[in-house]
């Protein structure tokens, strides 16, 4: 087959709706549901990002997808206790595939809550169970198990979108787009990612150990498929917070920063022993640590809605605390989509643990960068590779 035809374009009103080659036939076989327009921009820039972790990590990847960027991603890296209390999994043997899949998910849930996800290997029936308590709009992979497929087939009254695609598939080297009638036409961006990249380090501190150099791969490869400007946190083999489509690069910084505050204060003892009531959803106990963490949480438990979620009234986490907390954070690796042309990014960076970061250079106040990550020992690699995605 090589068309498709589509619920509609990017809003209902925008039909009809197609996809097509031009030559040959599909890389993708739909086993379920009907795709959208959007459902398969994330799907095919997702299944990209997760192959490639997979080619240079050599370990399972997964995706969570949100309007053509990731809201998560991450390699199967074994999960810490506190990170099996914090991602609702304790003490469950977890695959690979599965693991990728829970921490791609876990590192920003409310971001998360509607997505499209993307493994690098064969969806097991384990994973499956997983994504089928989730809200999630659909999801693509090379293969499915015949369990897994059977449990998906059942989500969302049988209309989840259960996409296969062909992983032996490889693009043409030229690819085009066309914006108000006008056809644009460039060299896909098929470089690759390497440590080769990370071998330039102008910084005082030149010490990136093995799994720093695996993350700041794992956060360059994610911007590669994330809206620009954009920049990536990552700890232990996972995007722990993405700032996506910000014109200003320390906006980007700062918005990234910001959920990978949320998430290491995730695991602070006061937030993983919040009396929930039982019978709570996972999305409103998400969104009630959110709350919870932010400065709003005096508002929350000043009125009687806390009674809606939480068996008794919380402690407050002070801002103290909050800060006492991040303080102790450390060994973050941060990747920026192209140069940081002003040290206060990297003062950003600072605040929320980061002490490795990988970013293209080229800046005139590249000295101004350099003798910022100096002042924090912070181990710089510029990598000279601009990853602007549009």
């Amino acid at each position: 087959m090589n068309e498709l035809e589509l619920k509609y374009g990017c809003n209902p009103n925008q039909k009809p709706a197609k996809v097509f080659m031009k030559k040959g036939e599909l890389p993708f076989t739909v086993l379920n549901g009907k795709p959208g327009y959007i459902n398969l921009l994330d799907a095919l820039n997702s299944w990209q990002l997760v192959r490639e972790l997979k080619e240079t990590t050599g370990l399972p990847a997964a995706a969570s997808f949100k309007h053509v960027s990731p809201a998560g991603a991450a390699v199967a890296v074994p999960l810490s206790t506190v990170l099996e209390q914090v991602y609702f999994v304790e003490g469950i043997d977890l695959s690979p595939i599965a693991t990728a899949y829970i921490r791609a998910r876990g590192a920003d849930r409310m971001s998360s809550y509607g997505d499209f996800v993307a493994l690098s290997d064969e969806c097991d029936a384990q994973t499956a169970s997983f994504l089928a308590r989730e809200v999630s709009d659909g999801i693509i992979a090379p293969a499915y198990s015949e369990a897994a497929l059977e449990i998906l087939k059942n989500k969302r009254k049988g209309n989840y979108l259960v996409i296969q695609i062909n992983p032996s598939y490889d693009p043409e080297p030229l690819e085009h787009k066309q914006v108000f009638g006008v056809c644009f036409e460039q060299k896909r961006n098929d470089i690759k990612i390497t440590e080769e990249c990370l071998q330039e380090i102008p910084t005082q501190n030149k010490d990136i150990p093995a799994p720093a150099k695996r993350d700041l791969l794992i956060a360059l490869i994610t911007l590669k498929y994330t809206q620009s400007n954009s920049v990536c946190y990552v700890k232990d083999g996972q995007a722990i917070g993405i700032g996506a489509g910000q014109q200003s690069r320390v906006h980007c910084t700062r918005l990234a920063g910001n959920k990978a505050d949320v998430w290491y204060l995730r695991q602070n003892p006061k937030v993983l022993h919040l009396p929930f009531k039982k019978d709570i959803r996972r999305p409103d106990r998400d969104n009630a640590i959110d709350v919870y963490i932010s400065d709003e949480c005096m508002d929350l438990l000043g009125t009687e809605d806390w009674k809606r979620v939480f068996t008794e009234k919380p402690s407050i986490l002070t801002k103290e605390e909050k800060m006492s907390w991040l303080h102790k954070s450390a060994g973050t690796a941060l990747g920026s989509d192209a140069f940081f042309p002003f040290g206060d990014n990297i003062e950003r960076a600072h605040k929320s643990g980061v002490s490795y970061i990988a970013q293209s250079g080229g800046s005139i106040r590249d000295d101004n960068v350099i003798e910022t990550c100096d002042k924090y020992k912070i181990a710089m690699a510029m990598t000279h590779i601009r990853l602007f995605h549009h």
